[in-house]
This record gives structure tokens, sequence and C-alpha cells, in this order.
């Protein structure tokens, strides 16, 4: 990393002050505690994990140092506590992507537009506008399956399935879509990530002498909580 881009003492020191503040408020939270899946402790855990995660990051970056602690996630997420037979539910879908060839995104968006007058792409815009085109026509899935041809790289990608009590009214949610959801009300999430492909690659490098007496160990792609 370049001098330019190294974080400022000042970042550094603020990121140490939002660890201290985000102990004070887990700390709060376990003294109050109610009940053994207290919802106020769990986003203060995660509100802990995640200044300790922009801490221990910008300490590195800055001082090439690290924290002598990690907080974990737990293996298990957040149970589940909403209705047993829920009447509703509502899919959320996350999917990262890195944009690799961003003359080939423009030039994708350009074809659509020119067979399509509902299209409005900027032609000086660049990938911004090439991305509202393309998502204008091609179904998020076919995206997904054809992300090479329009110049994309496929990371991360998440689904959950969150219960509701009843369908929300026509337009209830749209101000904040994702506002609204409970972790504890997702009765399903399913995960794929790289990251379980290195998982596996790793097992796989173990030695036979090893693991000839245990049994198999599966590491898939897609997990789901029980």
């Amino acid at each position: 990393m370049s001098d330019a881009a190294l974080p400022t003492v000042a970042e550094v020191r603020a990121a140490a002050e939002a660890v201290k503040a985000a102990l004070d408020r887990h700390l709060a939270a376990v003294e109050r505690r109610i009940g053994d899946e207290d919802p106020d402790v769990y986003a203060a855990f995660n509100e802990l994990a995640a200044a300790a995660e922009e801490y221990d990051e910008l300490l590195y970056d800055r001082y090439d140092e690290v924290t002598p602690f990690e907080i974990p996630t737990p293996e298990d997420g957040v149970p589940y506590t909403g209705p047993a037979e829920p009447a509703a539910f509502s899919v959320l879908i996350r999917r990262d992507y890195a944009v690799v060839e961003p003359a080939r995104l423009i030039a994708q968006a350009e074809r659509v537009a020119a067979h399509d007058r509902d299209a409005d792409f900027v032609h000086d815009g660049g990938s911004a506008d090439a991305l509202g085109v393309l998502f204008g026509e091609y179904e998020p899935d076919e995206i997904a399956s054809r992300c090479k041809d329009f110049g994309l790289e496929e990371g991360d990608s998440t689904l959950w399935i969150a219960a509701s009590e009843e369908v929300a009214e026509p337009g209830e949610w749209l101000g904040s879509p994702f506002g609204h959801i409970d972790p504890q009300d997702v009765l399903h999430r399913f995960d794929v990530s790289s990251v379980f492909d290195e998982e596996t690659d790793e097992f796989d490098d173990v030695e036979d002498e090893d693991v000839e007496d245990e049994d198999e160990t599966a590491r898939p792609g897609l997990t789901t909580p029980a």
C-alpha cells in the first residue's frame, strides 16, 4: 500500500475509540440480558465484531500490526424465533460482482439500447449507466448465469428466507426494503462463496495417514442453519 493510501493516525485512533464504545455497549447489553437469545446482545456483539475488524484493518495498514484477539462468529448463526407456521415469507438475495471488463459491459448495454427504445443509456455514463440498462433488460438469474458475457465476475452470494406473520400491504416496505428483516426471523440461509472451495482444498491436502481412521468430512459451498 502506498503512503498516500495509508489511513491517517486520526483514523486509527477513531477506530480504536469506536471499539471502546462498542465494548461498553456490549457489556451493557449483557448486563441487562433477557434470556439466552437476547436480540440486544446479538446486535451489540455484531457491532463490536465490526468495530474490531475495522480497527484491526486500519492498524495493520498504518503500522503493520494486528490485535491480539479475535471475536468469533457463531457457527450456527442466530437461532430462529419466528412463527412455527409462517403465513408469509420474504426472500432476500445478495450477489456480489466485480466489473472486470468495463468495455464489454458497456458494449452489451449499447446492444440492448440499440433495439429497445425504453432503454435509456447515456453513452458517456460508463459502466454505472450500463448496469442500469442490463438489469432493466435481463432477470437477475440470467445475469448471474451469463455474468462473463457482461464482463462481470461473481463474488459471494447469499439467500435468506425470512418468515412473516402476514403478507405486507402493497408499497408498505418499499421505502426501506431490507431494513425490516430481523435475523431471528430467518428460516433458512444459503451461502455460496469461494472460501468453501479453499477450505475443501486445504482439507484435501492433508496426508492420507492422518485421516484414514476418520469419517469423511463434507465442505459444501451451500449452508443453511438448522
